[in-house]
């Protein structure tokens, strides 16, 4: 009997500490992740949030209407998007538009409640901010639909994750894109941002898992 007590309470304690350390895990990292920004702003380069970290913020987006905001992290490779969203084209030297994916579950759970007219905003590393306002939200099959992410005019701000938001299959065609375009009304500075001459097809390939 006692045997029997003594190993439900090591079960029940281990159990605890897992589910502390999942939550208090993602804490420090997202700590870390903005203590990373706020070096490669004051230093002008890329900062690594830990040592063995693949990525590095790249920018912050921020969605005041639901008081959210998130750093930004290069690539949507596995680590990245595990800890944030990722870039999968745009914050670079030349001017032209952005693309960031992130997890449905996750970071970019918020995005089924933006709508028409809803504001974001992305520092860029030199501490400037380029505001956007949402233009349109719509589902898209990545087996039929792609848009050519090259012919995207300069202003735009596409948001990309995985759809429907509550599904188990994690490897659906579906992708939920948010389109945004420059608030040029609000505008504070113009944001750096690279071009690719690529569609969202085969970007989204490279994503599936979102």
């Amino acid at each position: 009997m006692s045997r029997l007590l003594l190993t439900l309470m090591t079960s029940s304690a281990a159990l605890l500490v897992f589910g502390l350390w999942i939550p208090l895990k993602a804490a420090m990292a997202q700590e870390l992740l903005e203590i990373a920004w706020a070096q490669s702003q004051a230093r002008q380069v890329e900062s690594r949030p830990w040592p063995w970290a693949d990525t590095w913020p790249v920018a912050k987006l921020s969605i005041p209407e639901l008081g959210d905001s998130m750093i930004v992290l290069a690539g949507v490779h596995g680590e990245s998007l595990a800890f944030g969203p990722g870039q999968m084209m745009g914050v670079g030297d030349a001017q032209g538009a952005v693309v960031i994916a992130g997890h449905r579950d996750t970071h970019f759970r918020p995005l089924k409640q933006l709508k028409p007219g809803n504001k974001l905003r992305l520092q860029s590393r030199d501490g400037q901010w380029q505001e956007y306002r949402v233009h349109e939200a719509k589902v898209v099959d990545s087996r039929s639909e792609f848009i050519d992410t090259g012919n995207l005019p300069a202003d735009t701000l596409l948001l990309v994750t995985c759809y429907p938001f509550d599904s188990i299959d994690a490897g659906g065609p579906l992708r939920y894109v948010v389109k945004a375009r420059a608030d040029e009304g609000l505008k504070q500075a113009s944001l750096n941002v690279s071009s690719l001459e690529s569609g969202l097809l085969e970007q989204n390939d490279t994503v599936a898992g979102l």
